[in-house]
Order: C-alpha cells, then sequence, then structure tokens
C-alpha cells in the first residue's frame, strides 16, 4: 500500500514538472518567434529545442530552473544560424543571436 501511494506521488509530480516544462517552452517559443520578427530574420523550422538546464538565482535570491533552449534562423534564406533562448523560470533571461549576414537588399536601401 504505501508503495503505491509513493508511485502515484511521483507520477503526479512527474506530470506537474512535464506540464510546466510545456508552459515554459511556449513562452520561449512565442518570444523567440517575436525576437526573430524584430531583426526583420526567417525562423527555420517552427521549433525550438531544449538543450540543457540547471539552476540558478534570479535577481531577489530565488533559485529557479534555468533551462536553454536552442533555435535555428536565417537572413537571406540560404544561409542557417543557431540562436540561443535563456528561460529562468517563466522569465525570458536572454535571447542570444550571433552575427548574420544581411541580404543585399536591405543594405542597398
Amino acid at each position: 500500500m504505501p508503495a503505491d501511494i509513493v508511485f502515484i506521488v511521483l507520477l503526479i509530480a512527474a506530470y506537474l514538472y512535464w506540464s510546466r516544462a510545456q508552459q515554459v517552452k511556449e513562452i520561449a517559443f512565442a518570444a523567440t518567434r517575436r525576437q526573430c520578427r524584430l531583426c526583420e530574420v526567417q525562423m527555420l523550422d517552427g521549433y525550438i529545442a531544449l538543450n540543457g538546464f540547471s539552476l540558478a538565482r534570479d535577481n531577489t535570491g530565488k533559485v529557479r530552473i534555468l533551462r536553454r533552449f536552442t533555435f535555428e534562423f536565417s537572413a537571406t534564406g540560404e544561409d542557417r544560424y543557431q540562436g540561443t533562448c535563456v528561460m529562468l523560470g517563466r522569465d525570458v533571461a536572454a535571447i542570444e543571436m550571433p552575427a548574420y549576414r544581411l541580404p543585399i537588399d536591405s543594405i542597398q536601401g
């Protein structure tokens, strides 16, 4: 009987973690898509991938899960760059995009 209760509690905890992780991923995806629109680049493949996670403290000193998602984007349609979205809890901590080549049309005006 106690083993059954422990198993059920573990299943509920796993589901709650998975559910929260999906919410954080949706927030990261929306922020990444918005950043790509602002930079006038195309987000490729329409997804982000969890690249790793760890524990970190926020500005108030509270320990939160820091998740790092990667995504790919293109400035010209012929190239591919990899960017990173860093989430601290449910908040976007940073969106990092490497320097990328601008299309010739946008340089000439």
